[in-house]
């Protein structure tokens, strides 16, 4: 296939393009750097089957020549409200990158005749009521409080893929991504596998704030390329979990990452600082991944870990 990546710079988006081309497709990448860093696909650069737009996703998209899908990933993803980049400090843009640049691709979509796939988010279920989270559950999300502008501007591009599915019969496909790290994580992401990896990497105590009973479940970043290709590929419309579903409490994360790195600091408890509606447990059914995809996850956190920390260290010894 020939394939738009929006958002091709960043994270996921770069694991993405390294996914799509060894499986023998064209993708043609689109991103603005506003989050994004050209270095993630630098090793890219003479690749034939790789193309590169620099261009926002919330105005007008031309793509010349024929495309068979569209994977709409461009979206600022961290919570860092530190960063200048975390997606409380461009809520605009992150709006419009949930709106505008969904229904830019839909309507690339139903122009070109290609299939669609939207990154949703676990947000959308925001501190849930139930767990683990079933794509049935509709969610508990606070439409005006500091973190909305990401987790509407995902509710929002769901409904907006659903609405092109049944009204114009798009092919469409919604992924609901759960916690996930791995290489090319940005140092300044704000979330807690960056946060304590510098941290543990420093010799620093490993900040918790509040108990640690708070939980997360962690995905390694092929794992969950894995599962979104399998999506890409299948014929199914309605949303899909993509996670990992061994939770692990962030008192027991951290200990992990000092134990892998030879950090003696400990840890630093601290007020709890909970931006916004920070959920306090997050864990995917991932039954429908299972049973639709034949997917589950194949890396354990310690391996996926041991990957993490080396990108980390080379990031950090580059600085």
């Amino acid at each position: 296939m020939r394939i738009l990546l929006t958002g091709a710079a960043g994270f996921l988006g770069s694991h993405l393009c390294d996914r799509l081309l060894a499986e023998g497709h064209q993708v043609v990448g689109l991103d603005n750097f506003v989050t994004g860093s050209p270095d993630n696909i630098a090793h890219l650069a003479g690749n034939d089957n790789f193309k590169f737009i620099k261009k926002d996703v919330s105005e007008y998209i031309f793509v010349p020549g024929k495309l068979d899908a569209v994977m709409h990933f461009a979206s600022p993803a961290s919570p860092n409200p530190d960063s200048p980049f975390g997606y409380s400090n461009i809520p605009i843009q992150t709006m419009k990158a949930g709106a505008l640049g969904t229904h830019n691709c839909l309507g690339l979509c139903r122009t070109q005749g290609a299939r669609f796939l939207l990154a949703s988010t676990s947000e959308i279920y925001g501190d849930p009521l139930e767990h683990p989270q079933t794509e049935t559950y509709w969610g508990h999300v606070d439409p005006v409080g500091p973190r909305s502008m990401y987790d509407e501007a995902k509710r929002f591009a769901e409904a907006m893929t659903m609405a092109y599915h049944h009204m114009h019969k798009i092919d469409t496909r919604i992924v609901r991504i759960f916690n996930t790290y791995g290489p090319r994580m940005s140092l300044d992401d704000g979330r807690v596998v960056p946060n304590m990896v510098q941290q543990a990497l420093r010799g620093q105590p490993l900040s918790i704030f509040g108990d640690g009973a708070q939980t997360r479940s962690f995905c390694y970043v092929d794992d969950l390329v894995d599962g979104i290709y399998r999506l890409l590929l299948s014929d199914e419309h309605l949303p899909v979990n993509i996670g990992n579903p061994t939770e692990t409490s962030i008192l027991e994360f951290a200990q992990i990452i000092n134990q892998l790195t030879g950090n003696s600091a400990d840890v630093n408890y601290q007020p709890d600082k909970r931006f916004g509606s920070d959920p306090q447990r997050r864990c995917p059914d991932i039954t429908r991944a299972r049973t639709l995809l034949g997917w589950e996850p194949k890396v354990d956190l310690l391996e996926g870990l041991k990957r993490t920390l080396a990108y980390f260290k080379q990031k950090m010894a580059s600085l």
